[in-house]
């Protein structure tokens, strides 16, 4: 693959360029969450699919959106470049939008909306791992200055994303459920073409590091064309492989990230949701708290956590990567901890009030319940997701940063695919006893008692974390003597 230039004098790139990528990333991120939040109750409601399949069908969908980033990324740096693959990207993932919203409203077919469903998965996964990428390379990290300069940017961009995606459970959520899906859909594609409007505005900043080819790498793979994989190549192999157990140790993270969309939904609909006579939160709404506590915990972590870090640890970031990820992955056992003793509640409220087979009767208990659980994960995504985001273009090669991006989002994808495998285990196994813990009646189906699971799991997993992280070792960036205390253990 070509060699990026480190030193190319441009006026192109910096924050000025990235900017108009990031507006359109909390576009993309409207649109998406405003699709991927409230679906589950799209296939329970207007499908009436019994609630384990709606949870399956939905981390089935965002599973595979989140696999196929691997593909756009690859053909991203191997063939089309990243601008290319955004703008073709985001064509598709439009026009899929449009036509999700036809089959929702005027055709109203159940498997025109899944195929449909896909092709935006599709669009969306072309885009995805380019956009993060693309904005990055609009920075220099020659100089430990400038990799502070990145790690800021991360920050800003888990903003970007979080302000999308909180607009969009406050304000599409609420058409979906009180409008209708038609408008609702309908909203979210025209954002998606106001996204690449702006997009294509900022384009004469923008600087692309794949287009800067190192001719003399050119010359000498001209001369030897069947000469063996350099030095470099195999050490970009190498670099790639030693993030594979890190990879696998956060997948537990990820599939307790899914219960956002689904269970949890359910759970909130059996709830008061009342805001004075007239109002009620839609039941997806409520996920709005954890993008509000990205907002307030993502500055305080970049503007007083890391300065006081630094002076203690004498690390340039504070922390290092993998103990930001780390600290995400025990805030995701005390959500389950959390999570496991407000449901228990819910249900003993339903026990008093004799309701257990009457599922779709609201308890008398607050919705506001829930509050907490919100909390601890919106916490736990500004220390875990962003470090991953941040790992994953640090630690791979420049030239498969796309790629990097692409598998980032497919721990995402993975861990949606263990959520749905822990979920038949359980089912299975359960049933047998005759105490079925995931059944159709949430009041009925000890959904605390598989919290309570997902915490131990992810106990064991945060101990693999551990033991994989201890001897990592960070990959040498170009001034050594700058970046030794980047390369401290984790």
């Amino acid at each position: 693959m070509a060699t990026v230039h480190r030193h190319t004098k441009t006026t192109k790139g910096g924050w000025h360029a990235a900017m108009f990528i990031i507006a359109m990333e909390a576009a993309d991120r409207f649109a998406y969450q405003g699709l991927a939040s409230n679906l589950i109750t799209y296939f329970t409601n207007v499908l009436h699919q019994p609630i384990p399949v709606a949870v399956k069908n939905v981390n089935t969908w965002v599973g595979v959106s989140a696999l196929i980033p691997l593909l756009g990324g690859f053909i991203a740096d191997s063939y089309l470049g990243r601008f290319k693959t955004i703008i073709i990207a985001s064509l598709i993932y439009i026009l899929g939008m449009i036509f999700l919203t036809l089959s929702a409203s005027v055709m109203k077919n159940e498997k025109l909306f899944f195929f449909f469903l896909y092709v935006v998965s599709i669009g969306d996964g072309g885009h995805k791992p380019c956009v993060q990428t693309f904005a990055a390379d609009q920075f220099n990290d020659g100089t430990a200055e400038e990799r502070h300069t990145i790690s800021s940017f991360f920050n800003l961009w888990y903003l970007a994303i979080a302000f999308g995606s909180t607009s969009a459970v406050f304000v599409a959520i609420y058409v979906q459920d009180n409008v209708g899906w038609g408008v609702g859909l309908g909203v979210l594609a025209g954002v998606l073409g106001v996204a690449l409007a702006v997009f294509l505005l900022g384009m004469k900043r923008f600087l692309d590091k794949a287009t800067i080819i190192d001719e003399e790498d050119i010359r000498r793979k001209t001369k030897d064309p069947w000469r063996l994989c350099s030095m470099n190549q195999v050490d970009e192999v190498k670099q790639v492989l030693r993030l594979l157990p890190i990879w696998l140790s956060c997948l537990m993270f990820t599939a307790i990230q899914s219960l956002l969309g689904t269970f949890f939904v359910k759970q909130g609909a059996t709830l008061v949701r009342s805001i004075g006579p007239h109002f009620q939160i839609p039941p997806a709404s409520l996920q709005g708290c954890v993008g509000i506590m990205i907002f307030l915990s993502v500055p305080f972590y970049d503007r007083v956590f890391v300065p006081i870090a630094r002076k203690i640890t004498g690390h340039p970031s504070g922390i290092t990567i993998l103990q930001r990820i780390g600290t995400g992955l025990v805030l995701s056992i005390l959500n389950m901890v959390i999570s496991a003793l407000v449901e228990g509640k819910r249900i003993s409220v339903a026990t008093n009030h004799n309701l257990l087979d009457h599922p779709n009767v609201v308890i008398p208990m607050s919705i506001w319940w829930m509050l907490p659980q919100y909390v601890a994960l919106g916490v736990s995504d500004a220390f875990a997701i962003v470090g991953l985001q941040e790992l994953f273009y640090n630690q791979m090669p420049e030239t498969m940063r796309g790629l990097g991006a692409g598998a980032y989002l497919s721990v995402i994808g993975v861990g949606n695919f263990v959520s749905n495998f822990i979920i038949i285990v359980v089912q299975r196994i359960t049933s047998r006893t005759g105490g079925k813990w995931l059944g159709n009646n949430i009041n009925r189906a000890h959904i605390n008692y598989f919290y309570w699971l997902m915490a131990l799991l992810s106990v064991f997993n945060f101990c693999l974390y551990v033991w994989v992280t201890k001897n990592f070792v960070y990959k040498k960036i170009h001034d050594v003597a700058e970046t030794s205390a980047v390369e401290d253990d984790a």
